[in-house]
């Protein structure tokens, strides 16, 4: 199994600047492609950003193309993402995940293990 961690979220206004993380633990994590998805209420749960096993691929929602980062820690099990410039309509639960691959993964349903979710709030 493999546990995922999220912290990071809070209160921001626009145009803040908030930073995520997200820590692995379990059985040896080796080879995960991870994302960060998000879901406002009453909506779905979207992808945000997506990186692969190597960190040397990303993917990002037009949305946010410019304004979010996501990376990854020198020891791979630690994914971060870094969120400027931030609106109102960002508001949202973010969900870290992990997928078993290399390559970047953008399908929710693929995904195979999921952090708690972290509170995100960008007030106007």
């Amino acid at each position: 199994q493999v546990q995922l961690v999220e912290s990071g979220g809070g209160l921001v206004q626009a145009g803040g600047s908030l930073r995520l993380s997200c820590a692995a633990a379990g059985r040896t994590f080796s080879s995960y492609a991870m994302g960060w998805f998000r879901q406002a209420p009453g909506k779905e749960r979207d992808i945000v950003a997506a990186i692969s096993w190597s960190g040397d691929s990303t993917y990002y929602a037009d949305s946010v193309k410019g304004r979010f980062t996501i990376s990854r820690g020198n020891a791979k099990n630690t994914v971060y993402l870094q969120m400027n410039s931030l609106k109102p309509e960002d508001t949202a639960i973010y969900y870290c995940a992990a997928v078993r691959g290399l390559r970047v993964i953008t399908n929710p349903s693929n995904y195979n293990y999921w952090g708690q979710g972290t509170q995100v709030t960008v007030s106007s």
